[in-house]
């Protein structure tokens, strides 16, 4: 099974796509998202999204500006004002 993950931003979808696990920089500090976790909102503060594509790969990591980041039974979105 994997997390259904999207980021957008107000210009395009980024990247949707199924995923081990996202890493996101909360307004609180990282936490990371697998999939199953509890729903939740969170804003994102300027950091960086780590993007793991399995367990034990390397992330992807994305640059983000800013947003929202949504957990739900439909998986992360990440709303983020900039990204990339």
């Amino acid at each position: 099974m994997a997390l259904h993950f999207e980021l957008v931003t107000p210009e395009k979808l980024v990247l949707a796509q199924d995923v081990h696990m996202v890493v996101v920089p909360g307004a609180e500090g990282e936490f990371g998202v697998l999939e199953g976790h509890a729903p939740f909102m969170s804003t994102v503060k300027d950091g960086v999204l780590k993007v793991y594509d399995r367990d034990g790969a390397e992330p992807r990591l994305i640059p983000v500006e800013g947003g929202f980041a949504e957990v739900s039974e439909a998986g992360l979105t990440v709303l983020a004002e900039k990204a990339g």
